[in-house]
């Protein structure tokens, strides 16, 4: 069995290292993003007998991939993003890494860093017992997972480049060690309703563009509401929700600009651009004004059967029932570049993105065995 210590050592060591998504990052956030633990990442990939590939994402925000040959032509494969959220609403030292009681604590303990930290213990094995791996194996440690969601994508094309597909993948979130087998994606979009200034004494002689976009706030809701009526998916159904309206420049001012944010969720069966189509469409024939849409972001839902192989094992292994998730993650980005995909790993999402994070010891020490049964190292 892998050492829960070791393990444990390792993640106290990721957590010291601060990598907060730059988007996030406050005045408590050190150096932010995550050129710092990349380069750490490539020393100790390289350092456990790693062909290491550093490919810069995004500027300054590398992804690191590490690869161990193998005795087979298989391909096995982990995504593991290294940013972490903001910490300025944390108690204490966000970046302590301490180890107390059975757990580790501190931002990103649960939320990749665990997942890291067990990779991390089993190629250290690996290097000091001279293991090889039966298939080949990749390691892509990824950037931007929580804001931009661009170092998936970089990964993935990095890939293709490479003319690598992989047999089998496990996206690495916080999922109490159950494969996950589908999530929604999203589509967020702003709305800008335009109008014409006036005095609010003489609001005849403006356009008002808080009143029109308040048609397209209700609008949306009755699309909101549409979807819930159709029947459910394996993702369960899409959703709409209106999270954002920003207008106006005085209180004696007729407003002439305002701006509707949308946070639309995805289910299998649907795709981003048809429904930024079909949204711009709704827009346009609901505000009695000029409208115009700016796309934030598109992420595809990501669905494949609970029966694959490697889900199949992972539930055996972990002796749970495959789910489908709540929210996001990377494995949208590989559908073209992996034949099965599961997303699994130690602690609690409920864990994340809190003002205390932590992740207990015994999860790691569970899926470190799962890990070492999928890539058939011995412990």
């Amino acid at each position: 069995m892998f050492s829960g210590e070791q393990i444990a050592t390792w993640l106290s060591r990721l957590v010291q290292i601060p990598s907060v998504s730059p988007d996030q990052a406050g005045p408590r956030a050190g150096v932010k993003g995550e050129a710092r633990i990349a380069t750490d990442v490539a020393q100790w990939f390289r350092q456990f007998g790693g062909e290491v590939y550093v490919d810069e994402a995004l500027p300054g925000r590398p992804n690191v991939y590490g690869i161990w040959r193998g005795q087979s032509t298989q391909w096995l494969g982990v995504d593991v993003h290294v940013d972490t959220v903001g910490v300025e609403q944390m108690r204490g030292n966000p970046f302590s890494g301490a180890i107390a009681d059975g757990f580790v604590y501190g931002r990103g303990a649960v939320d990749d860093k665990a997942s890291l930290a067990i990779i991390l213990a089993i190629l250290e094995r690996m290097a000091a017992t001279g293991q090889r791996p039966i298939a080949n194996l990749l390691i892509a440690a990824t950037v931007d997972e929580e804001v931009g969601a661009l170092g998936a994508p970089a990964a993935a094309r990095w890939l293709q480049y490479k003319g690598i597909v992989l047999d089998q993948m496990i996206v690495a979130e916080p999922t109490l060690c159950t494969p996950l087998y589908g999530h929604k994606g999203v589509v967020r979009l702003a709305f800008q309703v335009l109008g014409k200034s006036a005095h609010s004494s003489q609001p005849h002689l403006g356009q008002n563009a808080i009143v029109a976009a308040s048609r397209l706030v209700l609008a949306l809701q009755v699309e909101h509401e549409r979807l819930l009526t159709l029947p459910p998916t394996p993702l369960g159904n899409p959703t709409l929700t209106v999270s954002l309206m920003a207008g106006g420049n005085g209180i004696n001012v007729v407003p002439n600009a305002c701006t509707v944010s949308i946070d639309r969720r995805v289910v299998n069966g649907e795709r981003t651009v048809a429904i930024t189509e079909a949204l711009q469409q709704l827009a346009e024939e609901s505000c009695p004004q000029q409208v115009t849409v700016q796309v934030l972001q598109l992420l595809e839902a990501y669905y494949q059967a609970p029966d694959t192989p490697l889900v199949v094992n992972l539930a055996a292994w972990s002796d749970t029932t495959p789910q489908v998730a709540p929210y996001g993650t990377n494995a949208w980005a590989y559908a073209n570049v992996t034949k099965e995909c599961a997303i699994f790993g130690p602690g609690a999402i409920e864990q994340a993105h809190g003002p205390e994070e932590w992740v207990a010891i015994a999860e790691m020490e569970k899926a470190a065995q799962i890990y070492a049964r999928w890539w058939q190292i011995s412990e």
